[in-house]
């Protein structure tokens, strides 16, 4: 079978866990500086780098890998959040964009494929993309609203550099995650469709929708309904939502999407909401109780965790939702639906 279809059978099966976060577990790990820029060479602080980590401290990330596939992690996703050519300007590591999504994506790979041979539980690796720290739909500059940083085929080149690494590294599929910005995400979709094209292959997408405030927005405006009218035609092998809050108030998004979206539904919040000091207080044995709600009600396909979230958060996840039946994927009536900021349905 094929990874989509190996993931469509597994999906059939049982609610799947993503892993969590790579940032929380690495600071744990206490590396000095010289630690993060390893043999390099690179001149800047590499401090805080977390994506170089995977060239320079491979043994971290797989330790970390291993702690989620023990958690009960079926989806590991690769960490290269900012290993992207315009993140990775700010360390001035560009240069190693390829070696460093390669590496992620070789380490995930092996961890996974060693542990599905010792226990035949397919697993899977997603090749992360985070959304850079640029915005095609916004000007930074607020006395010039049409000026842009960077342009629409700018970031499709930097998404295209980035996903043919993880690629190569072993990736299954691509994971367009945290999306601030629609149109950063529709680069991302324009990129790998360029791969498949290149390739010749199918390259399956997973798309990860962030909101800025309870009242279900992204940065670019777009609620959950017109966003995921706005990447339907993408065919995404899952859709949903990750960091934005804690599951209780991701909760009715989440609700919202698993209606209207027909394909398998995929969230990681956050470890609920930092506290004053930015951290996270949130308990295991909280989260899985607010998640499992969701499974409870039919609403999920894959469950994971974001921002503060531990291998023990993905542990009590899992144990949580084991046993109870996948969200079923919806028929949706064939109407035509468009987006602005907000969803239009115009009925048969």
């Amino acid at each position: 079978m094929s990874k989509r279809q190996e993931f469509e059978a597994a999906a059939a099966r049982r609610i799947l866990v993503k892993d969590g976060p790579y940032g929380t577990e690495i600071q744990r790990a206490k590396l000095a500086p010289e630690d993060y820029a390893g043999d390099t060479g690179l001149a800047a602080d590499q401090k805080g780098n977390n994506d170089l980590v995977n060239l320079t401290q491979p043994q971290v990330i797989r330790a970390i890998c291993d702690s989620y596939i023990a958690a009960g992690a079926h989806i590991l996703a690769t960490n290269t959040f900012n290993a992207n050519r315009i993140s990775q300007a700010d360390y001035g590591a560009e240069a190693l964009v390829h070696a460093i999504n390669v590496a992620a994506a070789r380490i995930i790979r092996e961890a996974v494929d060693e542990a599905t041979a010792k226990d035949g539980v397919p697993r899977f690796v997603a090749g992360a993309m985070g959304p850079t720290n640029k915005t095609l739909s916004l000007s930074p500059d607020v006395e010039d609203p049409g000026f842009r940083e960077v342009t629409f085929d700018e970031i499709v080149a930097v998404y295209v550099e980035q996903a043919r690494a993880l690629l190569e590294g072993g990736a299954d599929f691509i994971l367009i995650e945290t999306v601030f910005d629609t149109l950063n995400c529709k680069a991302g979709i324009m990129a790998v469709k360029q791969l498949e094209r290149e390739l010749g292959r199918d390259i399956p997408l997973m798309i990860s929708l962030t909101l800025t405030d309870l009242s279900g927005r992204n940065l670019s405006g777009h609620t959950v309904e017109a966003f995921w009218y706005t990447v339907r035609h993408a065919k995404p092998l899952t859709i949903g939502l990750n960091c934005s809050f804690g599951a209780e108030q991701l909760r009715p998004h989440v609700q919202l999407l698993s209606d209207v979206a027909d394909t398998y539904l995929m969230a990681y919040p956050n470890a609920g909401l930092p506290n004053d000091l930015g951290e996270y207080d949130e308990v295991p044995e909280t989260t899985a109780a607010l998640t499992r709600v969701w499974a409870d009600n039919g609403r999920i396909n894959a469950l994971g965790g974001c921002c503060g979230s531990t291998p023990a958060h993905i542990a009590a996840m899992a144990k949580a939702v084991e046993g109870i039946a996948p969200r079923t994927v919806p028929s949706i009536d064939p109407d035509m639906r468009l987006a602005g900021l907000e969803p239009f349905t115009i009925a048969a």
